[in-house]
């Protein structure tokens, strides 16, 4: 059995013994600017992100907006594909998807949805960095907010609430974009033309975005965010973290670069407190794993920054694991990681098969309110209305059937045609002799197929009801 490799206590002298006000009032945190391999990585992700959100709304299929949740009609157009109400349970798949995906890199690799794509997380580094263009960077910023108001001061500050309201702004309509067509908003929101409620939750999300991203920042992914909360239930020793390696920085100190620091008994850490200056939530990574922490990588890229301008290997904080700080191996795979992958796999296969054979049609019963009648040839007759959703993309004719009762009576339309996009109503009569009815109340079937591609059908199930049957 390996003998476990001791780990210092590196919790602060200052911070032992002392009391912890629970109610304490924010601290302002103000972020360094850096570079580094992980801030690329972030940069990349969101830019991609913001050409998904800001691009697709603008994109256009067969005359009509690509993305369109058309809530008036209830249709819901994504490219190709129009989805109605009676296709919601395919979002609830598509949620507990996306929740087993978040499970599963939570596993594997920590937060980080919440360090590179978690909107919260984006957007405030987009807000951050208009700080830095107009105010300067941190300590440029801290010094400003101690000036006095002057008018250098009033047109820094006016520049950065300048920028952060135009974002703000944009994504709302962006946002309200995807629920009305893009271009016509636009215009009418200039115009005044708008409606009511298109000015309500532009000015809503605005606000929103601005307040979140501008003041509550790290608040939102402290005491907001449920994510925080659960995320420590699916950590286990293997999963990847951001984390300081005490066995090689402890102790801490300061130093000249090409100094002997090691005959002077210190480790890596030259306590520059680089890691604690650009973390976006103000924590010590060096305090071990946060709550706080929200996987960014930040304080490695600044770290290893350090490390190289010391000519010391880079590392001293990294993504790695419990395990390895402790000097075990690492299991990449593990029951838990195993089962989530698995689970992902099933769910998304299933997903996929049930999108690919969405029924393109869709076939509604209603029964009239008179439960039966007599028609003039004395036969027992029910009447029901039919609707007919067509979701497919283009004009579709259709053949309508009925059956269950031997010597069933169809009257009514046979054929109709159905618009893309049409929920097609009409009334049927369905008849049938006394003395061939085994029962007051017997099931049947209606049937719709398409008469221009056979594969598109489907059936709804009703009943006929008739007098008691002795």
């Amino acid at each position: 059995m390996s003998e476990q490799i001791p780990v210092q206590d590196v919790t602060p002298p200052s911070a032992k013994n002392a009391s912890v006000d629970l109610y304490a009032s924010r601290e302002k945190i103000y972020t360094r600017a850096f570079t580094g391999l992980f801030r690329n990585l972030r940069l990349a992700g969101g830019a991609l992100l913001f050409l998904l959100f800001f691009g697709t709304v603008w994109l256009s299929w067969n005359g009509r907006q690509a993305v369109w949740w058309n809530l008036p009609e209830r249709k819901f157009h994504i490219f190709s594909a129009t989805y109605w109400p009676q296709d919601f349970m395919l979002l609830s798949w598509l949620l507990i998807i996306c929740a087993f995906g978040l499970f599963f890199i939570t596993v594997f690799a920590g937060r980080v949805w919440c360090g590179y794509t978690c909107p919260q997380s984006v957007f405030t580094w987009v807000f951050m960095w208009a700080e830095k263009v107009t105010e300067g960077d941190r300590n440029q910023r801290m010094k400003l907010d101690k000036q006095p108001i002057s008018g250098k001061k009033l047109g820094r500050k006016a520049a950065k609430h300048g920028i952060w309201i135009g974002v703000s702004l944009l994504t709302a309509i962006t946002f309200v974009g995807y629920f009305t067509p893009i271009r016509d908003l636009v215009i009418e929101i200039f115009t005044g033309e708008a409606s009511g409620w298109a000015y309500f939750w532009i000015g809503f999300f605005t606000l929103a975005t601005y307040g979140n991203a501008g003041y509550l920042r790290e608040q939102v992914c402290i005491y907001m965010c449920p994510y925080a909360r659960f995320q420590s239930v699916m950590f286990d020793q293997d999963t990847l973290i951001v984390s300081y390696d005490p066995r090689r920085g402890e102790s801490r100190g300061p130093r000249k670069k090409d100094a002997d620091y090691k005959a002077q008994g210190l480790g890596d850490c030259i306590d520059c407190k680089m890691c604690v200056q650009v973390c976006p939530t103000g924590i010590d990574i060096r305090d071990g794993l946060q709550i706080e922490c929200i996987g960014c990588a930040a304080c490695i890229d600044a770290c290893d920054d350090i490390m190289d301008k010391m000519n010391y290997p880079k590392g001293l904080i990294s993504y790695t694991t419990e395990h390895n700080l402790s000097g075990r191996k690492t299991h990449l795979l593990r029951p838990r990681l195993i089962g989530y992958a698995v689970a992902l796999v099933a769910m998304i296969g299933l997903f996929a098969w049930a999108v690919a054979n969405r029924p393109l049609v869709e076939l509604d019963v209603l029964k009239d309110r008179v439960l039966f009648r007599e028609n003039e040839r004395g036969h027992i007759e029910n009447v029901y209305t039919l609707k007919i959703m067509n979701k497919a993309q283009r004009d579709m004719t259709y053949v309508i059937t009925a059956d269950g009762l031997d010597g069933l009576v169809y009257e009514g339309k046979r054929e109709v045609r159905a618009l893309a996009g049409e929920v097609y109503s009409f009334p049927v009569e369905l008849s049938i002799a006394p003395e061939k009815l085994p029962s007051s109340a017997n099931n049947i079937v209606f049937h719709v197929q398409s008469a221009d591609d056979p594969s598109i059908k489907n059936d709804a199930d009703s009943r006929f009801i008739g007098p008691s049957v002795r």
